[in-house]
């Protein structure tokens, strides 16, 4: 088997467009039924459902209180735009991060969670991103576990990171298996 994978020269909202043409075009060949995309605002997820269709998208946005407390980083009248596109958004806490952060925080020190995200960023930022939006979707019962998604993230803003993997729930995070590296900054 021989694929190609897309190295972006940067980082971000610049690769957005590109990623989406090579999203589409490896979803036309194959049988993947998820997409799942991390768009915080969801900007991106609105961008990619309006150019595939035949396929369960899923956008993640980060949970309640990253940013400041009591505020989701998604508006209501974006879910709604969503919503109309058949675009399902999910929010909850990040499955690489999210208490483990809180105890290193308040502590400091790494908990193992944490080390698992850092050796995932040694890829890319978006990297460690796809393979989170594929613990917490399995883990919130929205898509299968050894099924093969495509899963979408990114560095900040945009996105510039596309994968095939089979996700896993957390608590067997080892099965989680990456199978191909469609697009992805160079390091």
């Amino acid at each position: 088997m021989e694929k190609s994978i897309t190295y972006f020269e940067t980082t971000g909202k610049i690769n957005t467009d590109e990623l989406i043409k090579i999203v589409k075009n490896r979803i036309e060949r194959s049988n993947i039924k998820y997409v799942a995309i991390a768009s915080a605002s969801g900007e991106s997820a609105l961008k990619l459902a309006e150019e595939l269709s035949d396929v369960t998208i899923i956008n993640v946005t980060h949970h309640s209180g990253f940013r400041e407390p009591n505020v989701l980083d998604i508006s209501d009248e974006m879910r709604k735009k969503l919503e109309d596109k058949g675009v399902i958004t999910y929010v909850g806490s990040h499955a690489l991060s999210g208490v483990g952060r809180g105890i290193t925080n308040k502590f400091g020190g790494i908990t193992p969670v944490e080390i698992i995200s850092a050796t995932l960023r040694i890829l890319s930022q978006g990297i460690k991103v796809c393979v989170e939006i594929g613990i917490m979707l399995s883990d919130a019962g929205i898509i299968p576990v050894n099924e093969e998604i495509l899963a979408i993230g990114g560095t900040g803003k945009g996105i510039d990171t596309g994968i095939i993997l089979s996700p896993a729930n957390s608590a067997n995070v080892f099965d989680l298996k990456i199978h191909e590296i469609l697009a992805m900054p160079r390091p």
